[in-house]
This record gives structure tokens, sequence and C-alpha cells, in this order.
């Protein structure tokens, strides 16, 4: 009854009453603020879900797959392009007119099917009467078409079969076949006329796919089994010692890692027989390991374009191990919420979704062509897989006529030292004048002067230098076309010296005599050689004697060659 206890209470139960209200208050402040967090996190997490590509599709594989061949036929025809003429053109070292006129001759007389069976090539149809112009205009369309694919990552089976043709047509008078097969098998990547990059008619078919698989691991197996069965220095493990020294054309790189120490060789030797004999059987033991194998391969090539310049060789066996990944791996390579990726990803969200639409006939006719496929390649590599067994193994060779399923292996013997053939020229009327001035040729990248840096160019290729390192091992008798360069160099024919980077005689009276020298060369040791040079080297003796354009007048004629000009 007391008024003051009254009032207390009453004061007590409206600030508990507020308390309450607070609390009520700010548990539904809190609620209302975790409530956009959730949302956020379920959109993310949706949106995460969306965005994760499926294992086991190859649409974005596809793409990558076509991008890589295509920068290869585009290098392939641009060296084509820019050396043709000057190796097998009308007036080349070798015309390959003369090789067809050969040919020709052996299957009777006639230009038909036994004649291109024997030498699968379109310039059988062509005007001989300029085989420059048709030289070039293969080479041309060659980039044209391999351009396009590369820059839009797109084909179709037009495409890619014209440019698999063009190519052939150019390894059959003298070109590398591995890009033939790698060629053949990107015509069945594509869909036969669209140009879309993720084509929903037409996916990847996993034989295809496996048909590249199958081309890595026969490429590696054939280099590791060529080198086991082949030079001694493999099993003992000192091959590397001489490698970087004795490889086609060395690079600045070369240099350095030629200076290694010896256990770090021994090293090398090792990792490459795994790389080449063990890792490829990955492929078969599931996704996770055939990937290991794709990584490791590539990583392999790499290596081996840093340390040497094998023209588009290393380039070119990267391209089968991308057929290791599959989208889920290859999609950090492409951007999200557009292009191929989002095309994908819709395309998965459909089927998961059940909405895949029915087959049609074209893609059934497709499945069979695919099946067709797989057995075609499974027979052809028959007598591969023989070879690859046999004691006798045999590499860079190709048993049937269109060269889609071949043997493949490298440097199953080292060279233990390098020698090289130095073209040399003189004013001097007389050769054996021991007065006479002799100057040196350059040659664009192989070794000759002792001071010049190794050059860098892969995935280019200068054919000639590379045929010279062959020719360094033989006989001019036996490399014949030696003295029809010098012939050229007599007269200063520009088309030979635009293979050269240097020429003695430019803006000068034409050489009276040509000779060819024989030297020993060897990397000299950092800080330890003569300054500023890379190389040392020791003479060993002629090659081929001084020669002259008289001299040489019944050496052409007997060779169908033409003579330069008198």
């Amino acid at each position: 009854g007391n008024p003051d206890s009254i009032l207390y209470r009453r004061c007590s139960e409206s600030t508990l009453r507020k308390r309450r209200v607070e609390t009520s208050k700010t548990t539904t402040t809190h609620s209302d603020e975790n409530t956009p967090n959730n949302e956020e996190d379920t959109c993310k997490a949706k949106k995460k879900e969306l965005v994760t590509l499926q294992t086991g599709t190859y649409w974005l594989t596809r793409i990558v797959l076509l991008r890589s061949i295509a920068f290869i036929y585009f290098i392939a025809f641009t060296v084509a392009y820019n050396q043709n003429k000057q190796l097998i053109g009308e007036r080349g070292l070798l015309p390959c007119k003369d090789y067809l006129l050969s040919v020709k001759r052996y299957v009777g007389g006639k230009i038909d099917m036994s004649a291109f069976a024997y030498t699968p090539s379109i310039l059988w149809f062509l005007d001989w009467t300029d085989m420059d112009a048709n030289l070039d205009g293969i080479a041309l369309v060659g980039m044209a078409l391999s351009g396009f694919v590369l820059l839009t990552g797109t084909a179709n089976m037009i495409i890619m079969a014209m440019l698999w043709v063009l190519y052939h047509s150019l390894v059959s008078v003298g070109q590398i076949c591995q890009l033939l097969e790698t060629g053949f098998l990107g015509i069945f990547l594509c869909p036969v006329w669209s140009l879309s990059q993720v084509p929903s008619r037409c996916p990847p078919s996993l034989i295809s796919i496996w048909t590249f698989r199958w081309l890595i691991v026969r490429i590696m197996l054939g280099a590791g089994l060529i080198k086991i069965r082949g030079d001694r220095c493999w099993r003992d493990l000192t091959c590397m010692d001489y490698h970087y020294e004795t490889q086609p054309v060395p690079n600045p790189m070369s240099y350095y890692m030629h200076q290694s120490p010896w256990w770090f060789h021994r090293f090398e030797v090792l990792s490459n027989h795994f790389i080449e004999l063990i890792v490829p059987l990955f492929t078969f033991l599931g996704r996770r390991m055939c990937m290991v194998n794709g990584t490791l391969q590539i990583l392999f090539q790499v290596t081996l374009i840093v340390s040497g310049n094998l023209s588009f060789l290393n380039w070119l066996t990267i391209v089968p191990s991308l057929a290791c990944f599959d989208d889920a791996s290859l999609g950090f390579l492409f951007s999200c919420g557009r292009g191929a990726k989002q095309a994908v990803l819709d395309l998965q969200a459909e089927e998961a979704a059940g909405r895949t639409p029915k087959p049609t006939r074209g893609m059934l006719i497709r499945r069979v062509v695919n099946v067709a496929l797989g057995f075609l390649i499974g027979y052809l590599s028959v007598p591969v897989v023989l070879n690859l067994l046999s004691s006798k193994q045999v590499m860079n060779t190709s048993f049937d006529p269109l060269r889609i399923v071949n043997t493949y292996g490298a440097f199953g013997s080292i060279t233990k030292e390098r020698t090289e053939v130095i073209l040399q020229g003189t004013l001097n009327a007389d050769p054996k004048d021991p007065e006479a001035v002799w100057e040196e040729y350059q040659f664009l990248c192989k070794p000759g002067d002792l001071t010049r840096r190794p050059c860098l160019i892969s995935p280019y290729h200068y054919r000639l230098d590379w045929l010279m390192w062959f020719a360094a091992f033989q006989t001019y008798e036996q490399s014949e076309w030696v003295i029809h360069i010098a012939g050229r160099l007599l007269a200063n024919d520009t088309s030979i010296l635009s293979l050269m980077e240097y020429n003695p005689f430019q803006g000068r009276d034409n050489p009276r005599w040509v000779r060819g020298e024989h030297f020993k060369y060897r990397f000299t040791l950092p800080g330890k050689g003569p300054q500023g040079k890379w190389w040392v080297r020791k003479r060993i003796g002629a090659y081929f004697p001084a020669v002259d354009l008289v001299a040489l007048r019944g050496y052409f004629k007997s060779r169908n060659w033409p003579h330069p000009d008198l």
C-alpha cells in the first residue's frame, strides 16, 4: 500500500519491459543481418556449383587441341613458304620436279593412282611449268587456313582435311611426317560443317581423344626404347655429357647446360628414361594419372625447347599430351561468364537437368565414323606395335602410304664429337697458292664463327642448317647437294645466299674458287676459353677440294642440275 513501493514496482516493470523489447529488437536485428549473409552464401554456393566444369567432357580440350595443331601447321607452312623455293623449287638444291619425274618413271611413265599412292601430293595435278608458284600457293593457303583456326579456335572437318592434304603434298617431297598423323587425328575432332567453338550437336568423341593419347604413348615409348636398344651411353648414363654440344643446332642455353656437373647429367639420363619409358603407361591408369602423364610430358618438352633448337618437333609433341586433360582441368584457360566456357556450362546444366536432345541421324552417323576411326588406328597400329617390341626397332618410319600411323624416335645414337663443314671462297686465281685468302660463309644458325652466340629460333626451323649437320657425318659423295651449294656460291646466287647470314663477297667480284673444310668444334669453358668465344675448333682436313664453275660443268650436267651462268 506504500506509494513509494508501488512506484518502484511500476518503474521496475517498465524497465524490464524496455529491456525485453530491446532484447527482442536486438535479436530481430541480428536475425535480419544474418539473413542476407545466408542468402549471399547460398547464392555463392550455387554460382560456384554452376561455374564448376564437370570431369569427363572434352569441349574445351577440343578447342585447345585445334588451336595447338593450327599453330604448328602455321609454323610449318611459314617455313615452307620461306625456304621451299631455295631447297626444292625450280632451281632448288634438290628440285621436287626431278623427284616427281623419277617416281613417274618408276611407276611406268604415267601419272595415275600408282604414282599418287607412291607419293601422295596434289603437285601431281598442278602445272609443272612454274613449280615455285605451286609450292608458294600451297604454303600460302596453308598459312591462311591454319591462321584462321589459330585465331578463332574453331574449325570443321573440311578445313582440317584441307590442311592435312596441303601439308601431305609437301611432306611427300620433303617435310616432317609427325605433323601428318597429328593433323589427321585433328580432322575427326571437328563437326563436318559447323564453325562453332562448341557445336552442341557434335560433342568431342572419346575415341578421338584416345587416338591422341595413343599417339603420345607411341611417340615416347618409341623414343625411349630406341635409346635403350641403341647407343651404349644411354645405358651407362653418359649421353648427356655430349648431347648439348653435339645436337643439330644448339642454342645459348645449350652452352650452359653442357657445363653442368657430371652427376646432373646422370640425373638427366635417368629422368629421360623415366619420362619416356614409365610415365606414358600412366595414361591407362585413370583420369588423375593420365593428367600426371600429360603434365610431365609437357614439362619434359618445354625443357627440351629451352635447351636446344629442335625445330617445332617438341612443340608438336606437346599437342597430343593436351588430350590427357578434360574440361575441368583446362577451364582456367578460358574466361568465365561468356564464350566457350559458358557454352559448355550451359550444355552440362541441360544434361544434368535431363534435357539432352535426342540424337539426330547425323549424330548417329558421326558415331559410326568415330568407331571406324578407332578400328582404323588400331589396325594400322599393329605393325607399329610389333616394331616397338622388335629388337630391330626402326624409328621415324611409316607402314602405310598416307602416313596415318607412324613409328617415332630420336637420338638413338649420340655423336661424341661435333664436326662442321665450313664453306670458304677465294678471289685468288690459284687455289693452291699458300698466299690465297680464303673467306668463310656463315649460315643463319649453325656454328661457324667462333665468337657468334648460338641462335635461338625454336619453333622456327632453318632446314639447310639442319642438313649441314647431317652432311658433316658423311662425305661429299654421300651428300652431293653440298657441291650444288658450292656451284651456286661461285655464281653469287641470291636464292641460296638468302639461306645464309653472311656472304663475304657481297658487293664484290664472284669468288674464283669455293672449298669445304672439315672442323671439330667444342664449347669453350666459361671464364677459361678465349675471351668472347663460344667455340674452339680444330681442323680435321678437306671436306671437298676447291672447285670452280668450269670444273663443275660436267658434274652439274650429269645430275641434271641447272648450271649457273659462266
